[in-house]
């Protein structure tokens, strides 16, 4: 199986990025670079292959390139980003998965979706409902994702900006989700709360290993409990913008 991610480098105008939820504090825009780097050579080491979407310097939030899409087998959704500034983000991708052979379909207003409320395992798509996402959004996404056996599932969203700031799947399906900032943790057949905010969001690297935040060291050793392999990196500077570990790249699993 070949694993490709999508990801972006930081636009210089990084720091102007969003917040929703947080407090602005000072980003380092040097220092996020080098992040994103170590971010990348991580996925390198563990055996997946990069391809860099097209920088947008002009939109702050664009290293975010999670948020642009939602990938299901062979289709690509292109979202409509819920706040305005960030729809321009959105061309850049398009174009990426179009040469990479993938089928293109696009949320229409008066929809908006964001790809980081999407959390996908085993079939069910479960989408964050009441920040960036809205109904038509999740609706329009239930009927392109119906032909290829998908199930859909509108989560409430009330704490986050985006579901997977709350919650992420490890291999095995479990969600795992800082309970403070999860509106009904019985959404999820199998949930695990962990000690640590930062330690809600995980990226599958293969069947027994996850990439995750140095910020959650109480967490990664819950998880090594659990006979995972953690790969550990330092995202202060994107967590300042609620940012995490998914939102930096799009698997792609052919």
């Amino acid at each position: 199986m070949s694993r490709t991610a999508l990801v972006r480098r930081p636009s210089p105008r990084l720091a102007e990025g969003l917040v929703t939820h947080i407090d602005r504090k000072p980003v380092d825009v040097g220092l996020a670079g080098r992040q994103w780097e170590e971010y990348v050579a991580a996925l390198h080491a563990a055996g997946w292959d990069t391809v860099e979407v097209p920088p947008a310097e002009d939109c702050p939030d664009s290293v975010f390139v999670e948020d642009t899409v939602l990938v299901y087998g062979d289709l690509a959704v292109i979202s409509r980003p819920g706040a305005d500034e960030r729809k321009p983000e959105t061309a850049g991708t398009e174009r990426t998965l179009s040469g990479l052979g993938y089928r293109i379909a696009h949320i229409e207003a008066p929809g908006t979706l964001d790809g980081g409320d999407v959390l996908k395992h085993d079939g069910t798509v479960w989408v964050g409902l009441g920040g960036r996402t809205n109904r038509s959004g999740v609706d329009q996404l239930a009927v392109l994702l119906e032909p290829l056996g998908a199930t859909v599932i509108g989560v409430p969203l009330t704490k986050v900006l985006h579901l997977k700031s709350a919650v992420t799947a490890l291999p095995d399906g479990t969600v795992v989700g800082y309970e403070p900032l999860v509106d009904d943790p019985s959404v999820w057949p199998s949930f695990l709360a962990v000690p640590e905010e930062e330690g809600s969001h995980v990226v599958i690297l293969d069947e027994s290993t996850v990439l995750m935040s140095t910020s959650a060291p109480r967490t990664k050793e819950v998880f090594e409990e659990r006979g995972l392999r953690v790969v550990a990196v330092d995202l202060t500077e994107f967590e300042k913008l609620e940012g995490c570990v998914t939102c930096l790249s799009v698997r792609l699993r052919g």
